[in-house]
């Protein structure tokens, strides 16, 4: 009786001792991260390669003992495999000291385990290229602050099917933005494409929830965009920044918002956030650029579309992401709700 009591505390601290040092493991996976360096790859490449030319001076066993003690990040993934490819604006950084993956998708908790919820994320995929809805709050790539992203994420749903495979990025929208990201699976595919990936895209639509509403239900705002010290992007006066061209038509609106579906003609940074915001109407929930208002709990921008060619194929590729549900909801319980 007494050695089964024994047993019984034995357990019971083994137990607290391995959820805590799960809960440690978690939280010191979160910490923001110190690095050495930081690079960002000019064209394709391999790992071991491209740091052996950007460390000059340093031993190829010096770099391998980097790589295989974690301290190599890639778009803020650790990574030891020596011959890991690498694309154009792929970002290198090199940590103080070993860098632990996140907690696996298959670590998720819920009623549905943490790979199937990411799976109904998936809303493309073909043999070169593979999109995601992303969720609102999700980083496209990782930041020296917030390791998790979409490119994590996908990385780790990608490696689970195949050890060697990677996404390859093409382009990003903001964090509280959701909606269609794209990526490559193939670097030929990624080289093909970011080559002229503006010029490629015929469509980028989005659908926002603005303030105010409209005198003209539809219309195009041309302005040119300048961005300061603090990373800030604005309007030019006197049109020295880039040029920005945005669409929009009125679908839905009450007495103090309007819901819009907005097509750009360019992709510049925060383009329709801070556009809008020039004109009087700033998104909602935008604490950068609004004014606070915030019907819905979250930013009410989401990117719905997005058409480009196939360079291979020569193939228009279409790819969609339902609007969420919060956004048609907020019109119709005002009952004043127009079709897309």
């Amino acid at each position: 009786m007494l050695f089964e009591e024994h047993a019984k505390i034995r357990n019971m601290k083994t137990g607290r001792t391995h959820t805590r040092r799960k809960k440690e493991k978690r939280e010191s996976a979160q910490k923001p991260l110190r690095y050495t360096y930081s690079f960002v790859v000019p064209r394709s490449d391999f790992l071991l390669e491209f740091l052996l030319r950007k460390l000059n001076g340093m031993s190829r066993n010096s770099v391998k003992s980097l790589l295989s003690s974690r301290k190599i990040l890639v778009n803020g993934r650790p990574v030891t495999q020596f011959d890991y490819p690498l694309a154009k604006d792929d970002e290198i950084k090199i940590a103080k000291g070993p860098v632990r993956d996140l907690p696996p998708l298959s670590a998720s908790t819920g009623k549905k385990p943490g790979k199937e919820r990411f799976k109904q994320r998936i809303i493309y995929e073909d043999e070169v290229l593979i999109a995601m809805d992303k969720p609102a709050g999700m980083l496209s790539v990782e930041s020296d602050t917030d390791r998790d992203s979409a490119y994590y994420r996908l990385a780790e749903y990608m490696k689970a099917r195949d050890a060697r495979s990677r996404p390859y990025i093409l382009h990003r929208i903001d964090k509280e933005t959701s909606g269609v990201l794209v990526f490559a699976k193939d670097i030929k595919m990624h080289s093909m494409l970011r080559m002229h990936w503006n010029e490629d895209i015929s469509l980028r639509e989005y659908y926002a929830i603005v303030k105010g509403t409209f005198t003209k239900k539809e219309g195009t705002m041309t302005a040119w965009l300048k961005e300061n010290e603090n990373h800030k992007v604005y309007v030019s006066k006197n049109r020295s920044g880039k040029k920005s061209v945005t669409n929009y038509e009125v679908v839905a609106e009450n007495k103090e918002y309007s819901l819009l579906r907005v097509t750009i003609d360019t992709g510049r940074k925060n383009q329709i956030r801070v556009v809008m915001a020039a004109h009087g109407h700033p998104v909602v929930g935008d604490e950068k650029y609004g004014d606070g208002s915030n019907p819905i709990g979250r930013l009410g921008l989401h990117a719905s579309a997005l058409a480009f060619m196939n360079p291979s194929t020569r193939e228009k590729v279409m790819i969609k992401a339902a609007v969420p549900k919060i956004f048609w909801n907020y019109f119709s319980k005002e009952g004043k709700c127009g079709g897309a």
